[in-house]
């Protein structure tokens, strides 16, 4: 196993960036905000990463690889203009402790407002009168007509688990709410396009993002993740049918608290792979044995063959018995390849792209059939709602023409694939938190899901 670490120090998870800041150690990953304190956390030099397009003075929205030590955009400017369909933040909690300390020699006159929960009885129809007119055989964006209990949190490297007909939504909280009561999980039905609220019980976990969510048997497994300058390394275990939380006890040696990770279930274990500390990238692989829920047990993997750039961001996708890697960033460098970890052999294989073009951090990967459907994500440059589809078989990018009205660009979202159409949820684009849900119609792809046979030929 590789020890290679790359220094992560002070990078924010989410901010913008001034190329033309004095800081001297001025880079795409930093922001105005972290400059007071990044020569002592020995900030990585500057990036030039898109660096050679920007005007002076520009302004440009950076991605998150704080996996990573620092609360995110604290006293970021609102941007005008913002969507409608964000998520209106509240204050942190120190932050609202600062404002009522300071308010205590003065009566406020503004009234309370209490919060009203949005609900939505009628649903929103997606199209148009006058959408234009696209081929039948096109897969097609549209906004999905949600209803009912809408989320009231942040949909933001958060996860979307899909049971049966139902995606359930767990984490994704902003630095800058107040912590939330967990004990209510957002339901989303892929028929329907209803949202519900379940109430749960038992050993509730803390808010965190940047976790990894993994079904087992009707259960939710979720690892890691953090809040604010926390990063977590407990196991907690959701049972989507009694709705009841625990939280095992679990055998070590343990792994590195971490955020940004990713996760595949193989043989009745959790395989974790990379992420980042707050300090440093990590590139080891770790597996959780849930055979049995009342005697899990994590073991470190000693792997073979030469080993992927420590990173995080990333995406894993379980391809019969290959952990498909794909993208991610060490905080300095944005990744184009793509890794495949033999779990059989635990043996590590790059694939030889015909290009390297294709950088990707924050984005998803949903298998649809053969193919890997990797969708918005940062690209050195900026957010994308660009869908790449990766031909497992041939190991090469295949882009396509999409049409109707796609998300914006963004990353940090959630997909899954239902029923034939890509569902996205949420996301992040620098500057706004999104709680919309899009759909992509495979339309002549529709097939794809079906395809279940198939050979990953690795040089």
């Amino acid at each position: 196993m590789s020890t290679l670490s790359r220094s992560l120090s002070d990078v924010p998870e989410e901010g913008t960036f001034t190329p033309t800041s004095p800081h001297p150690d001025n880079y795409p990953y930093l922001s105005p905000i972290a400059t007071s304190s990044a020569s002592t956390l020995n900030a990585p030099s500057h990036s030039s990463a898109g660096s050679s397009s920007r005007s002076a003075g520009t302004k440009v929205r950076t991605p998150s690889i704080r996996t990573l030590g620092r609360s995110s955009n604290d006293n970021l400017p609102v941007p005008s203009g913002a969507s409608s369909s964000s998520v209106k933040r509240n204050p942190s909690s120190s932050s609202s402790a600062s404002v009522s300390s300071s308010s205590k020699s003065r009566k406020s006159t503004a009234p309370v407002t209490p919060s009203v929960p949005k609900y939505k009885s009628i649903p929103t129809l997606p199209h148009e009168k006058n959408a234009e007119a696209v081929p039948s055989t096109a897969m097609h964006w549209s906004r999905a007509p949600v209803y009912g209990n809408v989320p009231q949190r942040s949909m933001r490297a958060h996860t979307m688990t899909l049971v049966e007909n139902t995606a359930w939504l767990f984490g994704g909280n902003d630095d800058k709410e107040v912590n939330k009561d967990m004990k209510d999980m957002y339901c989303f039905d892929t028929e329907t396009m209803q949202w519900t609220v379940r109430e749960t019980t038992g050993d509730i976990p803390p808010p965190c993002r940047a976790h990894t969510t993994t079904l087992v048997d009707k259960k939710l497994v979720v690892f890691g993740g953090g809040h604010g300058m926390q990063y977590y390394d407990k196991v907690y275990v959701f049972d989507t049918t009694t709705r009841h939380w625990t939280q095992p006890s679990v055998a070590g040696p343990f792994p590195t608290p971490r955020r940004a990770h990713s996760a595949v279930l193989y043989q009745q274990k959790i395989w974790i792979f990379g992420g980042g500390t707050g300090l440093n990238a990590l590139n080891d692989v770790w597996t959780l044995d849930v055979s049995s829920f009342s005697r899990m047990k994590w073991e470190e993997v000693k792997t073979t063959g030469r080993t992927p750039k420590n990173r995080g961001y990333h995406t894993a996708n379980l391809v019969v018995n290959l952990m498909v890697v794909v993208g991610g960033s060490d905080g300095k460098d944005f990744f184009t390849d793509v890794w495949c970890l033999d779990l059989d052999t635990r043996h590590w294989s790059q694939v030889t792209l015909l290009t390297s073009k294709y950088k990707r951090i924050a984005h998803s990967a949903t298998q649809v059939g053969s193919f890997l459907f990797i969708t918005g994500g940062f690209n050195g440059e900026e957010y994308c709602s660009e869908v790449l589809p990766f031909n497992l078989v041939s190991l090469t990018y295949e882009p396509r023409v999409t049409f109707g009205k796609p998300p914006s660009g963004r990353g940090y979202h959630s997909t899954i694939l239902a029923d034939s159409r890509l569902f996205l949820f949420g996301g992040f684009d620098g500057t706004t938190s999104y709680d919309d849900v899009y759909i992509l119609d495979l339309a002549a792809g529709a097939y794809l899901p079906q395809v279940t046979s198939f050979n990953i030929e690795l040089a």
